[in-house]
């Protein structure tokens, strides 16, 4: 196989997504780890509360504040750092 120098093709996003900016990410007590999560996430949008979230997430997506929690229309739960996030979407 040999190296190619071209320049990989570039995509622009169009897709609606919803999504918090997370003002934190703690471990969850005992009492709220039965509701489906070992941590949980407080967004940083007033009026939403905190909610649970899997340890499973957190390993895969190592979520951070001022990043965002981002569910796609299929349900697909995911992390996108600010930057990437707010250059690449908008509210609608």
């Amino acid at each position: 196989m040999s190296e190619s120098s071209r320049e990989m093709p570039k995509y622009q996003c169009h897709k609606q997504v919803y999504a918090l900016k997370i003002e934190k990410i703690e471990q969850s007590p005992a009492d709220f780890e039965c509701e489906g999560g070992s941590y949980h996430i407080t967004p940083a949008d007033a009026g939403y509360g905190a909610f649970p979230v899997p340890a499973a997430f957190v390993d895969k997506h190592k979520p951070e504040a001022g990043g965002y929690y981002v569910v796609y229309d299929d349900g697909y739960k995911s992390y996108s750092p600010a930057s990437a996030f707010e250059s690449g979407y908008a509210p609608i």
